[in-house]
Parts: structure tokens; C-alpha cells; sequence
């Protein structure tokens, strides 16, 4: 057996056909590029190995954009048909995997699996796994603010009493319009990627999703746009230009999956393309609002300004530009030529 450090946070130990990765204390933006990177050169050597083993014995924080990476790698691995192993996954990156339901996904070796020196070292961190439930972590201040949740409560009670005024004209126009579902339910990414069920009033015709492939995205990138979308219905444009389609969302931000004010929620597709500095927009609850709304909303036209406005959001927040963010909102569905299409 050698031992041979290709990056300085992630020494790399060869064992016959098995190499084991050793992760470092964090894994944040910049030690997962360092990490992926490490692991592309696994998979890439000729000949690469057999199997990868993650070790995350030292790990004590990980945010999305590592996830990121380690999902990445993952998928690599598969490709290249190498096996690709969890070791060692200490209460902090166990709370993250459980959180985005990737503990069933990634292979988690058990303490039956490890070497008996191993399990000597490891056996008390695999006690604490089972036994301790580790605090998610705090990958943006704003996740953490009970100022921040007891407005989204407020505004999310506020405004679903306004949906429900609202909603059986809604629901008679969108019936009149084109005969079907009054909701439109579709999975998205929030927090460190979970996903959840997004809801809308529906502004498009009912095979909408079938129909996806057959429409020019007008826009660069990781996300999906057409101005003049054939399949939007005539109720769906006025929906969009005021925003109403969105009130059901006010649910999602009551539960807790979504903020009045964040990031955009993607898509999970969208999710699939991303590099690993972009999984650092996951870092905070998706909104029913921010930057990109206020500051581009349907005039952005490349993934490169989303991820621009989203992390100037990070940088920028604060509960009063929360609030600044909020009333630029109100006086943009005023607007009748600033609506989404």
C-alpha cells in the first residue's frame, strides 16, 4: 500500500484496485473544486480504478456547493463504471445527505464493511451517526434568522388570505380559458438542493410539460425561457404579467420550503447541469421574490445573470433589504410591462 497527496486537502491512498480519498475538515466552494478535481483525476488515469471510497472521517461541515461536487463525482464514477463508496460520514455530512434523501442514493459503507484497525477508530463516530442528530448547517445567515422566518410566516398567512379571495375567480377564468386542473404542481430544488413540490395557478395548457421539448428556450444556460411560449393560455399571460399564478406559493413559504424573499427555485434538471460554484445559489431558501425578479425578472436572458443576481443577493442580505426587496415587488406587478411571461 503507498500513499500519495494529489491535492493538499485531499490525500489519496491507493490500495490494489482501491483508492481512498480523504476529505478535509470543510468542504465549502473552494475545497470542492479541489475535490471534484481530485476525483476527475481518478476517474480520467489509464488505468483508473475499481473503486473510490469518500472518506469523511475529519468532515465537519459541508454546504451545497459541496454536495454538489460530491454528487458530480458520483455520477462520473458511475459513467466510468467505477464503484463509488461513503466512509467514515460523520453526524455533520450525514444531517446534509438525509436532508436531500441522498443517504438512500450514495453507497454508505457500513461499520461491517470497514477493516477491523479501522472500525477500532471509527466505531464511536458510527455510534454517534446512529444515535445523535446533528444540526443542519448554517450555509448562509439568513437560513438561521427567526426574523427572517417570523416574516415569511406573517407574509405567507397574509397572503394566502389573499389567495383565497382570489382564487375562485381564478379558478372560474382558468376553467372558462382552458378546461383542466386549477393547479400546477412541479418539483423544484430549494435549501442544499431538497427538493419539493412548487404550486401555481395554471397559466398553460394542461400537456405543458409534454409539450416542453417542442419550444425554442430563448435564454443561455441552465434555465428555461420563451417570451411568446405557445403554450401559455390567454388567462395564463394575465396571470403572469400580475403574478397571480404565484399566490399559491405563499403554502410552500408557510411550510417552510420557500422565503418570501431568496434565490429562483430551480428545476432539478437544471440542477443536473450545474458546475460546482453554482450549487453555491442553493445555500439559501429559493424565494417567492429577489434580485433577479426585481432587477431582470423576464428581461434576464442568460444562467450566468441569474447566478450573478442570486449570489449579490447572499452578499447583500439583511432583513431591511429583504423588506427593500419586497416593496420593489409590489410596485413591479403594478407595472404592466414588467410582468413575467
Amino acid at each position: 500500500m503507498s500513499s500519495q497527496p494529489t491535492e493538499a486537502d485531499f490525500p489519496v491512498t491507493y490500495l490494489n484496485d482501491t483508492v481512498i480519498v480523504q476529505v478535509s475538515t470543510r468542504l465549502s466552494v473552494l475545497e470542492a473544486v479541489g475535490f471534484k478535481q481530485t476525483c476527475q483525476n481518478l476517474t480520467q488515469a489509464n488505468p483508473h480504478p475499481g473503486q473510490i471510497i469518500i472518506d469523511f472521517q475529519q468532515t465537519t461541515f459541508m454546504d451545497s456547493s459541496g454536495l454538489g461536487a460530491l454528487v458530480s463525482n458520483f455520477k462520473i464514477a458511475q459513467e466510468k463504471g467505477i464503484a463509488f463508496r461513503l466512509r467514515n460520514v460523520t453526524p455533520q455530512v450525514m444531517a446534509v445527505l438525509n436532508l436531500t434523501g441522498l443517504d438512500q442514493v450514495l453507497p454508505i459503507d457500513s461499520l461491517s464493511s470497514v477493516s477491523l484497525i479501522e472500525a477500532n477508530n471509527t466505531v464511536d463516530t458510527r455510534k454517534n451517526n446512529s444515535r445523535r442528530v446533528e444540526p443542519l448547517p448554517q450555509t448562509h445567515p439568513s437560513v438561521a434568522s427567526w426574523m427572517k422566518r417570523f416574516i415569511d410566516i406573517v407574509g405567507a398567512m397574509v397572503g394566502l388570505v389573499i389567495t383565497g379571495i382570489l382564487m375562485i375567480p381564478i379558478a372560474i377564468a382558468i376553467e372558462i380559458d382552458d378546461p383542466g386542473p386549477i393547479f400546477f404542481c412541479q418539483t423544484r430544488c430549494g435549501w442544499m438542493g431538497k427538493r419539493f413540490s412548487i404550486w401555481k395557478f395554471r397559466s398553460m395548457c394542461v400537456d405543458a410539460e409534454a409539450k416542453k421539448a417542442q419550444v425554442q428556450n430563448q435564454v443561455q444556460g441552465a434555465f428555461f425561457k420563451n417570451e411568446a411560449d405557445p403554450r401559455v393560455t390567454r388567462i395564463g399571460r394575465f396571470l403572469r404579467r400580475t403574478s397571480l399564478d404565484e399566490l399559491p406559493q405563499f403554502w410552500n413559504v408557510l411550510k417552510g420550503e420557500m422565503s418570501l424573499v431568496g434565490t429562483r427555485p430551480p428545476t432539478p434538471d437544471e440542477v443536473e447541469r450545474y458546475e460546482v460554484p453554482e450549487w453555491q445559489r442553493l445555500d439559501v431558501k429559493p424565494g417567492m421574490t429577489g434580485e433577479w425578479q426585481v432587477n431582470g425578472r423576464s428581461t434576464v436572458r442568460s444562467f450566468e445573470d441569474v447566478i450573478r443576481l442570486d449570489l449579490q443577493y447572499q452578499k447583500n442580505w439583511c432583513l431591511a433589504y429583504d423588506l427593500k426587496l419586497i416593496f420593489k415587488t409590489v410596485a413591479i406587478v403594478f407595472n404592466r410591462n414588467s410582468g413575467a411571461v
